[in-house]
C-alpha cells in the first residue's frame, strides 16, 4: 500500500503550485477568487467558529464525517487507510463519544461516510472504500450498517478496545470505463441513492450514481455529469453531503467548501449538479477532506486530518 501522507503532501504541493501561478500574470484563478456571495445578493454562510478539536488520539486522519439522523449532538468518522474497520463518534466540540469495530467489513482505504434514516426510522451508516491513488484497485466497496447506539458508557471504548457494531451489508461496484480515485461519497435522504464524485487534478470531477442494493451483486456505477468548482484545479473534490431535505450539496476539497442548490420548482434531483457551485469558507483546515450538513441542515461541520485537528461549523444565513 503507498504512503497516503507523502502522496497527499506531494499532491498538494502541486495544487499550491498552481496557486502560485495565479500571482504570475498567467490566466489561471486561485481559489480565493471566488466569493461566499457570488451569484447571489447575501452570502448563504456565516464565518466559520471553531467549536472545539477532535479529543481522540486515535482520530489521526479524520477523512469523513455525518450527522446522525438518529441521535442529537452526534457526528460519525473515520480514520482513512491503515486503521480497522473502526468508526468513531463525537460530539460538536469534537469530544470523543465512543469507537465500533464493524464485523464483515475491511479498512483498505475508507475515504468518506454518509447517514441514512430508512422510512421505518431505522438510521444506518454508509462507508466508503472507494479510495484508488494508484489507479489500479478492482475491489471498491461501499459498506452499510446499522448505526451504533451512543451511550455514556461508550466513551471509555477506544481503537485498542472498540465496542462491536453490527455485521455490515457489502455493496461491490465498478466504473464504466477507466479507473478513478474518489473521496466524496453522498446519500440521498429520500431515494437512498448513493453517490461518488472522483478526485482528479487534471479534470473536472465526474458524477456517479450507485443503486443502494446491498444483495451481493457487483454493480456498474451509471456516469451522471461532471463537477467544475472554483478553485485550480477543479476536481479535487475529497468530500461531501447532500441536505437533509435533498436540495443541496455540499463539496469540499482542500482549500474550501463549495455548495450546489437545486432550483425551485425542479423535481430531478440529478439537475443539482449543473448548478453554480458556490463557493463556503470552512475555515483554517490542515488537509480537509470531510464535510457534512448536521442533522437539520441548519449548518455545516468540516473537519481535517492530523490528530487534534479543529471541529468547524458554518451556520447558514441564507433567507
Amino acid at each position: 500500500m503507498p504512503n497516503k501522507n507523502i502522496t497527499k503532501f506531494a499532491f498538494i504541493v502541486i495544487l499550491m503550485g498552481s496557486m502560485a501561478l495565479s500571482q504570475t500574470g498567467c490566466s489561471i484563478v486561485s481559489p480565493s477568487s471566488s466569493t461566499q456571495n457570488d451569484g447571489f445578493d447575501t452570502p448563504r454562510y456565516g464565518n466559520p467558529v471553531v467549536t472545539g478539536t477532535l479529543q481522540s488520539k486515535d482520530l489521526r486522519e479524520a477523512s469523513g464525517v455525518a450527522a446522525s439522523k438518529c441521535q442529537a449532538d452526534v457526528y460519525w468518522t473515520h480514520n482513512d487507510s491503515g486503521d480497522d474497520a473502526l468508526v468513531y463518534a463525537i460530539n460538536g466540540k469534537g469530544e470523543h463519544l465512543g469507537v465500533w469495530k464493524i464485523a464483515d467489513a475491511r479498512n483498505k482505504d475508507w475515504e468518506d461516510i454518509a447517514a441514512f434514516r430508512e422510512s421505518s426510522g431505522e438510521c444506518s451508516l454508509l462507508i466508503g472504500d472507494i479510495g484508488n491513488n494508484e489507479l489500479k484497485r478492482d475491489d471498491l466497496t461501499i459498506y452499510r450498517v446499522a448505526e451504533p447506539a451512543v451511550a455514556a458508557d461508550s466513551r471509555t471504548s477506544s481503537k485498542n478496545e472498540p465496542l462491536a457494531a453490527a455485521s455490515a451489508r457489502s455493496l461491490s461496484f465498478s466504473y464504466p470505463s477507466a479507473a478513478h480515485d474518489a473521496e466524496a461519497l453522498l446519500v440521498h435522504p429520500v431515494t437512498g441513492d448513493i453517490y461518488i464524485l472522483t478526485k482528479s487534478r487534471s479534470m473536472p470531477s465526474v458524477v456517479y450514481r450507485i443503486k443502494p442494493e446491498f444483495d451481493g451483486q457487483s454493480q456498474t456505477a451509471a456516469r451522471v455529469a461532471e463537477v467544475k468548482v472554483p478553485a485550480v484545479p477543479n476536481g479535487t473534490i475529497t468530500g461531501g453531503d447532500i441536505s437533509p431535505d435533498g436540495r443541496k450539496v455540499v463539496l469540499c476539497d482542500y482549500f474550501a467548501g463549495y455548495e450546489l442548490k437545486l432550483p425551485d420548482g425542479a423535481a430531478d434531483f440529478d439537475e443539482v449538479w449543473a448548478q453554480k457551485p458556490i463557493r463556503i469558507d470552512l475555515g483554517e483546515r490542515e488537509i480537509g477532506e470531510a464535510v457534512a450538513y448536521t442533522q437539520d441542515g441548519s449548518a455545516v461541520i468540516a473537519l481535517s486530518e492530523k490528530r487534534n485537528a479543529p471541529v468547524i461549523f458554518i451556520e447558514s444565513i441564507a433567507k
